[in-house]
Parts: C-alpha cells; sequence; structure tokens
C-alpha cells in the first residue's frame, strides 16, 4: 500500500510538471520562432502535435486517446508482473504512468499535443520535437530493460 501511495503521488508531480512546462511553452514560444538554447544543437520550440510518436496517425486524437486509457489501465491490473519489485523498477511505473497520463491529458483537453523539445545537428538532421511526458515514457522504457536483466527466470 505504502508503494501505491508513493507511486500515486509521483505521478502527480511529474504530470504536473509537464503540465506547467507545455503552457509555458504555449504562452512563451507559440508565437515566436524556436528559441536556440545551444544553438545548432537544442532548440526550444512550439509543436502542435496531432498524431503520436514522431508524427504517426496525425488526427487519430479519440483512438489515440482510448488506447492510452487502455494501456494505462492494462498496466496498472498487470502492475506487479510488468514491474516487479525495486526502486528502478518503482521510478519507472512512475515515470510510465505519468508520461502517458501527461499526453493523454493533452489530447483530450486541448485536441493535440505540444510538443518543445527541439533536438537536431546544424540542419542537417533533425529529430522529432518532444515533451517532458515523451521523456517521462523513454527513461521508464529503459528503466524496464534494465530491471529486466536482473529478472531469474526458471
Amino acid at each position: 500500500m505504502k508503494r501505491l501511495l508513493l507511486v500515486f503521488v509521483g505521478v502527480v508531480h511529474l504530470v504536473l510538471l509537464d503540465a506547467v512546462a507545455k503552457e509555458l511553452a504555449a504562452g512563451c514560444l507559440k508565437a515566436s520562432a524556436p528559441f536556440p538554447v545551444i544553438p545548432g544543437f537544442f532548440d526550444l520550440a512550439y509543436v502542435e502535435n496531432r498524431g503520436c510518436a514522431w508524427g504517426m496517425f496525425q488526427g487519430q486524437v479519440w483512438p489515440l486517446a482510448a488506447f492510452a486509457v487502455l494501456a494505462l489501465a492494462f498496466l496498472v491490473w498487470k502492475r506487479k508482473s510488468v514491474f516487479g519489485e525495486g526502486r528502478v523498477a518503482a521510478v519507472a511505473e512512475v515515470l510510465l504512468y505519468a508520461g502517458i497520463v501527461g499526453n493523454l491529458v493533452d489530447r483530450v483537453f486541448r485536441g493535440y499535443v505540444i510538443d518543445f523539445l527541439d533536438f537536431h545537428w546544424k540542419s542537417a538532421y533533425h529529430f522529432p520535437c518532444f515533451n517532458l511526458a515523451d521523456t517521462f515514457i523513454t527513461v521508464a522504457a529503459g528503466f524496464l530493460i534494465l530491471c529486466s536483466f536482473g529478472k531469474r527466470t526458471s
């Protein structure tokens, strides 16, 4: 029960952090050109993503929202077998839930997800813009892969 409470508190804090960052991006970056943080490598930019990862499934707001709800429900239902025990697993659980909820909130209330972290190599290579919720999901996936190396099967 203690872990569930800690997970809930962690998720709420990270979802709020994601929401504040997106609001700041919308307020400060929407009407301007990208803001170079590290010229030729990293900018802050405002992007309305009406799809999902790398802009796939454009305009499919409700199917993507439904998928997020189903994925979240499945993860909560199977949480012990998906995440297991340990601190790294608990952090992965918090990050994954927060990432899913953060982008779900945008999809449901805005109809799109705000992305604002823009990495590139000069003008030659450009990684798709993303946000904190996407970062939470990616780091959670990395932690889950790391945890899987510690699992022993018979």
